[in-house]
């Protein structure tokens, strides 16, 4: 029998300690390798400063801080994990009655529908529309259509419905009776745009008015919360300051919007008074306003940062800008008018918005000329032309010269600009984004302002340099000529600059 070795675990553990070392030398050596390869010095070095931001990027980069996230939950999965809670997309279905037009038309507004839905934080999931004489007076598409549609909207997983058209208060109540979901309107979608959008005191202040308005005869509540009678000695109900007993809570809500709507009243006219009186000074200078009006997402604000360099905001958006902005310029000559960018307009306008944003919309009834914008890339500009101009009768714009300036030329379709040139004659076609046309709309734009109608021949002395800069800013210069006497000028101006040079008159 042959003796084994013996075995020690001491030894054998002695032996194997040599690997870990070598193991744990090789590792050190790549990260000593990797850090080598990768150490460049630009860490070191301070970052370039970057340019200024106009105020529209700032408000454009403020707007985008929060976004709504899809897919993600706000239920906790552990009790033990931090809260964290995300904005979730709604899920929307639109649904839309075809009564005129053609199919495409149909499709067209649709898909405006559903560019609404979007800017105001949906996820569209369906879009259905039926083809009817007129809407179905209680529920809108019709008492069969309502139970397919309540079906999408299980399928789906949708939490709202939004129709494409303004619902009268007893379809909106047998809507959501049915479907046991959320309904609104188009109506009730763009004031929801208009109050994510607007950022000066006038512009909240309208947009509330305009959703009180709207609200008024709209109010429901759940079950007979809204119906009880509030008054006397009820407790938890109105009590002193109620009408008395009898009055139901649906009632004192009710008066409650009216008063509200009243002192944003009040609030509004008062801050008409400071846009009338800067519209009253520019008047009495006589200096021409230019107003940029056209379908929303036209590219107003875009022509007027690229007319005037406002640098206000800009975005491929619905109503992406709310407040009108002006901006003083000059024409090649050295004439001042002013340029203000206003409101979008969209098909079928919520009255609401038309009162509440009527001084606002007076910047358009009293400017002297118009730059109508249309969208040259849109499957319809001619159906944005004649939504646009149907605010104009209503504002009283319709009057007021008018250029129809055709925007996006770089991504438009060549025949459709050829098309919007035979049936708008006076038009100029344009491009924002590029620059193509600019020189040719300031060329029509300071032909088509008003100009002063007094002739003038005056010689005037060189202490009278005030009235030479007026001529420069406000007349129209023919001839200009310094002599030993003073300067001689002949041309154009208005009538009170005229009554000043008379005393010069040669």
């Amino acid at each position: 029998m042959t003796n084994a070795r013996d075995f020690s675990l001491a030894d054998q553990l002695d032996a194997t300690r040599d690997w870990e070392d070598e193991d744990h030398d090789a590792d050190h050596d790549a990260d000593t390798d990797a850090d080598t390869e990768f150490a460049s010095g630009y860490a070191d070095e301070p970052d370039p400063e970057e340019p200024e931001e106009s105020v529209g990027a700032m408000d454009l980069a403020e707007r985008h801080a929060l976004k709504r996230v899809a897919g993600l939950s706000t239920e906790l999965e552990d009790i033990t994990e931090v809260e964290y809670r995300q904005l979730r997309l709604e899920r929307v279905v639109l649904v839309g009655v075809w009564t005129e037009g053609s199919v495409e038309d149909a499709e067209n507004s649709m898909a405006e529908l559903a560019l609404l839905a979007e800017t105001a934080g949906s996820e569209v999931l369906e879009a259905i529309y039926q083809r009817r004489q007129k809407p179905d007076p209680a529920t809108y598409i019709g008492r069969g259509k309502v139970d397919g549609l309540r079906e999408i909207v299980a399928a789906s997983g949708a939490d709202t419905v939004i129709c494409d058209g303004e619902l009268a208060p007893s379809q909106l109540r047998n809507l959501e009776d049915r479907l046991k979901v959320k309904v609104v309107d188009r109506t009730a979608l763009i004031l929801d745009i208009f109050a994510q959008h607007a950022k000066s005191r006038e512009g909240q202040a309208q947009v509330e008015l305009a959703q009180l308005t709207y609200m008024k005869q709209r109010l429901r509540g759940w079950g007979g919360n809204l119906s009880r009678q509030a008054g006397g000695r009820v407790s938890g109900g109105e009590g002193i300051g109620g009408r008395g007993p009898g009055e139901t809570k649906i009632e004192t809500d009710r008066r409650r919007i009216n008063d509200k709507i009243a002192k944003l009243r009040r609030e509004l006219k008062a801050m008409k008074g400071t846009r009338d009186n800067k519209r009253a000074q520019r008047q009495r200078n006589q200096i021409p306003s230019v107003a940029i009006a056209g379908y929303t997402n036209a590219g107003k604000s875009s022509l007027l940062n690229r007319l005037t360099d406002a640098g206000v905001l800009v975005e491929d958006a619905l109503f992406a800008t709310l407040d009108p902005t002006t901006r003083r310029t000059t024409t090649a000559d050295g004439r001042v008018y002013t340029m203000s960018d206003t409101v979008g307009f969209v098909r079928h306008l919520p009255h609401q918005l038309v009162e509440a944003f009527r001084s606002t919309l007076e910047e358009v009834s009293d400017s002297d000329l118009i730059l109508h914008v249309v969208d040259g890339s849109h499957p319809d500009p001619e159906g944005q032309l004649a939504a646009v101009r149907e605010v104009f009768a209503e504002i009283g714009a319709d009057k007021v010269p008018e250029i129809v300036v055709i925007n996006k030329a770089d991504a438009a379709d060549p025949m459709v600009i050829a098309r919007l040139r035979q049936r708008e004659p006076h038009c100029v076609v344009v491009s924002a984004r590029t620059g193509e046309g600019i020189e040719q709309a300031l060329a029509v734009i300071e032909q088509e302002l008003p100009h002063p109608s007094v002739e003038f021949d005056a010689l005037l002395p060189y202490e009278r340099g005030d009235l030479l800069n007026q001529l420069h800013q406000h007349g129209e210069i023919d001839e200009l000529e310094h002599t030993g006497a003073g300067t001689r000028v002949r041309g154009r101006a208005h009538e009170e600059l005229a009554g000043e040079l008379a005393s010069y008159a040669v």
